[in-house]
C-alpha cells in the first residue's frame, strides 16, 4: 500500500495494487502504469514525483475499460504536505469528496 496526496498537498488516499482508494476507502481508479482511470474508464491523473497525483489536461480525453469497484474498509487520514508548484499543462487532482 502507497499513501498519496494531491499535487496541492492534500491527502488523498492510497494505492494497493492497481486499485486507487480514497482516504476512506472507496475504490475510485484503476492504475495502468503511473497514470489512474475512473470506474467509467475515463482519465484521472497519474503519480509524479513518487507520490503526488496530477491530472494532464491533455489526458481527459483518454480512455480505458470500465471496471466495477471493490468494497474494502477505509484508512487513517493522513496530514498534508506543502503544496508543489503547478507544471505547465496539468491540474491539480480532483478532490476525493468529487468522487
Amino acid at each position: 500500500m502507497k499513501h498519496l496526496w494531491r499535487w496541492s498537498g492534500k491527502y488523498f488516499g492510497y494505492r494497493n495494487g492497481n486499485q486507487l482508494r480514497t482516504r476512506d476507502g472507496r475504490h475510485i481508479g484503476r492504475f495502468y502504469g503511473d497514470e489512474v482511470y475512473g470506474v467509467d474508464g475515463r482519465y484521472l491523473g497519474e503519480i509524479k514525483s513518487g507520490n503526488r497525483l496530477i491530472t494532464k489536461r491533455s489526458g481527459k480525453m483518454s480512455r480505458r475499460s470500465s471496471f466495477s469497484p471493490y468494497a474494502r474498509p477505509s484508512s487513517v487520514n493522513y496530514t498534508g504536505y506543502v503544496g508543489n508548484v503547478m507544471i505547465a499543462g496539468y491540474e491539480d487532482f480532483p478532490d476525493p469528496e468529487d468522487f
